[in-house]
């Protein structure tokens, strides 16, 4: 078997050492990198370390990467390479019952298993950051949101644009009144990009060498691998991901829940292509409706994946677009306000507004940051708080996020008690609010 086709314990080993040695060759201060002392520097774990683990343990090099762990050791190869003096792991109970060191943890598994191992991180005292959705389920991301504040440990959310200078670029225009009062919301998306709207396959198949597939089921009911599920397919699997609405709503819809504090919509319907019953649709539209509160206006939000598009704004001008092929768009009393799905490019519509702010921003009301990654660290080590904490920002959002996926998989206009944390009008979409866990897996 070649590397290409799998990767063994006995050659991964061997890898390792050889770069390991092979780094030693070069001297730290040629490379212009200089050690910090230990006091200074966090320890840091990551649990999932291909794909998008890859991006997030490059966001934290500037501290000590001393642990991986990962149930695909074919997709964590480069990371291994890369982090050569990090002990490798399949299990993440193993690895933070060997490493004691630890001071805190990256997830960027699937949403499946991010509530159970962020709890686990927690219990033991260990800070966290979390890739988006940060749960697959309303009653994990309430349960996280709560031992989080508990623990006292420091938690963070993979939605990097909260961090980010577009993101505050847009509520500082919007409550400046750049557009006028604010009366509707839209977000829409090219995902899925990879399949749903599927039946659960029944061809047999044998897992990878490289891959323990147990541990990739983690808490959800056994079923057998098949290539539909991993890699990367999971996330149209609702036993494993959250759709396209879950994948990127936790980034477009961010600066809208900041703004306004969408935490509590009491009503939600939504359109779908052909429901399946194990898989999130090809294309949803869905729309919430969040009732006037304090000083917060009544509110439309429409949600559209799988290339649909809302109607274009009044304002724009024949020459101008929205942002492809995902985005955001506040219409206002007189102007329109888009921006891409992490906050970046916002502008104003029409364009003598623009002109105008470009000309005469308005003052900056709130502090910009050196990314979600660096002000995560800093407030680990007590210097600052990070913007999307569990507690106060990413747990709220998810839910609210997660709504949408309530209605996608009722087929029904849901009426939602956010006091009660209850569906009003339809008993059978509570059940949705939790997660089956399998013998042996808990919160």
């Amino acid at each position: 078997m070649t590397v290409e086709d799998g990767l063994s314990r006995r050659t991964l080993t061997k890898s390792l050492a050889a770069a390991a040695a092979a780094m030693t060759i070069v001297p730290s201060r040629v490379l212009g990198r200089q050690k910090k002392a230990p006091s200074d520097t966090l320890a840091i774990a990551a649990i999932g370390a291909g794909g998008r683990g890859a991006d997030d343990l490059k966001g934290c090099e500037h501290e000590r990467i001393v642990a991986l762990c990962d149930v695909d050791w074919k997709r964590a190869r480069p990371s291994f390479l890369r982090y050569s003096d990090a002990k490798p792991y399949k299990d993440y109970r193993q690895m933070l019952d060997s490493e004691r060191g630890i001071d805190a943890v990256l997830i960027a598994t699937p949403d499946h298993t991010h509530a159970v191992i962020a709890m686990e991180a927690m219990r033991r005292g260990l800070h966290v950051y979390c890739e988006k959705p940060l749960t697959r389920t309303i009653h994990e991301a309430r349960t996280l949101a709560k031992a989080a504040r508990e623990s006292g440990v420091v938690t963070q959310m993979g939605n990097q644009g909260h961090a980010a200078e577009g993101t505050r670029q847009i509520r500082e225009w919007i409550e400046a009144g750049a557009i006028g009062k604010v009366s509707e919301i839209h977000y829409w998306t090219n995902r899925p990009i990879w399949p749903q709207a599927l039946e659960r396959p029944s061809e047999a198949h044998h897992a990878p060498e490289w891959l323990d597939w147990d541990l990739f089921l983690g808490p959800v009911p056994h079923r057998p691998y098949h290539p539909a599920y991993h890699p990367f397919a999971w996330r149209g699997w609702w036993d494993f991901g959250t759709g396209a609405l879950g994948d990127i709503a936790c980034h477009s819809m961010d600066a809208g829940f900041w703004i306004y504090d969408l935490r509590d919509p009491d009503r939600l319907v939504a359109e779908t292509t052909t429901p399946f019953a194990e898989t999130a649709p090809a294309s949803s539209r869905v729309e919430y409706h969040f009732p006037a509160r304090g000083e917060r206006p009544e509110l439309t939000v429409v949600w559209r994946d799988g290339n649909l598009k809302p109607t274009r704004p009044r304002w724009l001008a024949p020459s101008e677009e929205l942002p492809q092929p995902s985005g955001q768009l506040f219409l206002g009393e007189h102007g329109a306000l888009s921006a891409g799905i992490y906050g970046e490019e916002p502008r104003l519509y029409p364009r003598k507004l623009h002109d105008e702010i470009a000309a005469d921003p308005p003052a900056e009301k709130y502090p910009r940051t050196d990314g979600a990654y660096k002000e995560w660290t800093e407030a680990c080590k007590g210097n600052g708080k990070t913007g999307s904490s569990f507690p106060d920002h990413s747990g709220p959002l998810t839910e609210m996020v997660l709504l949408g996926n309530l209605a996608v998989r009722s087929g029904m206009a849901l009426e939602w008690d956010a006091a009660k944390g209850r569906v009003t009008n339809h008993e059978p979409a509570n059940e949705l609010l939790h997660a089956e866990y399998r013998k042996g897996w808990s919160l």
